[in-house]
């Protein structure tokens, strides 16, 4: 079925300009018709620079939820307001994409999928790193049993000195927390996804706030930096009901080699293993009773990966995502996925200031 979706943004900043708006303007048939703000200059420029024509610009979001002929909704806002706006569009009728991460808390993440399953709309998390090539190729191989069992898995977050400083970043009320809630996150969803496990049983983690410089090279600056209360880097194990241990690192700035990592983990199977290090897939298997490792390049892998021009992860996404609206489908990133992710990042935190594993049931 081709028609063309009339989309409302909620939230005209940073992500909503530098990701998902120009995917969505990339796309035949999706219409930016709608856009909303609490900056009412801010909603006009983008519906200026990607709304059709007679594109309407509100700073109140539920005058947005009005449109009747408005079909899906951007949450494109600080983490606080994930859960409100999005339960609030999915009783409007819309279905939502919500940016990462799912909702400030695991609480409010719960009430997202609530409503989703309450009235039956389409609710997505802008989690990216899974329509990289090199994510969807991994996918494919491990679902054919390439890897066999995966037992253990390393999720990559780091940054040495990229601590984001605008916007809500350094604002706790705001975003909930640091580098574990803003980067951990992607790599904890690809990881899980990849694995296809979402069954935790124990949380164990530590959070770490001790650079006596952390605004020091910091790629954009001071501004905050060196005074704000959140994280800079944190690590923690996790125990999956399967006997699968899985470890995290983040930061976003960090004592370290490695400038940065993110998007990233290593997966360990029965059979064989892999890693995706930002952009790049490498598979280390026993071949002939000889270690191989093997670099597999997706941008030459056929159709699914090549059609005269690669795709960002974000125009993929937004492209799955406006399909599965036209053709009723399942969206790549399930609600239900999504939830877990939250409720293990919160575990994180409430581990590191209690001094106590978090066991789910």
């Amino acid at each position: 079925m081709e028609r063309n979706v009339k989309i409302g943004i909620i939230g005209c900043g940073g992500i909503a300009n530098g990701k998902h708006m120009p995917s969505l303007a990339s796309l035949p048939n999706a219409e930016m018709v709608a856009f909303c703000d609490l900056i009412s200059d801010r909603a006009k420029a983008a519906a200026e620079k990607y709304g059709t024509p007679g594109a309407k610009v509100f700073t109140d979001y539920k005058e947005l939820l009005k449109l009747e002929d408005v079909e899906v909704v951007h949450v494109l806002t600080p983490n606080r307001e994930h859960a409100d706006i999005s339960i609030d569009a999915l009783h409007a009728g819309k279905d939502v994409m919500c940016e990462k991460p799912m909702a400030k808390s695991a609480a409010d993440a719960e009430r997202m999928l609530a409503a989703a399953r309450k009235t039956g709309k389409k609710l997505t998390i802008g989690y990216q790193h899974r329509h990289k090539p090199e994510s969807i190729y991994a996918k494919q191989f491990i679902d054919d049993g390439k890897l066999g069992e995966i037992y253990y898995a390393k999720c990559y977050a780091l940054r040495r000195r990229g601590t984001p400083n605008w916007g809500g970043f350094l604002n706790e009320e705001e975003q909930g927390g640091g580098p574990v809630i803003d980067i951990a996150t992607h790599s904890l969803d690809l990881t899980l996804y990849l694995m296809n496990n979402y069954e935790p049983q124990m949380v164990v983690g530590r959070t770490h706030k001790k650079l006596e410089h952390p605004e020091s090279a910091n790629a954009w600056g001071d501004k905050g930096v060196s005074t704000t209360p959140l994280e800079e880097a944190a690590c923690a194990f996790m125990l999956m009901k399967n006997g699968a241990t899985i470890l995290v690192e983040t930061s976003w700035a960090l004592n370290t080699s490695e400038e940065i990592r993110e998007g990233s983990c290593m997966l360990c199977g029965s059979k064989a293993g892999l890693q995706i290090i930002n952009d790049k897939l490498t598979v280390n298997e026993v071949v002939y009773d000889r270690k191989t490792t093997t670099d597999i390049d997706t941008s030459a892998g056929g159709v699914a990966f090549y059609d005269g021009k690669k795709a960002s992860p974000a125009q993929t996404e937004a492209a799955r995502w406006i399909d599965a609206v036209i053709n009723d489908k399942p969206p790549v990133v399930l609600p239900e996925q999504a939830l877990v992710v939250s409720k293990i990042l919160e575990a994180i935190y409430t581990s590191s200031k209690t001094g106590k594993p978090v066991y789910f049931d």
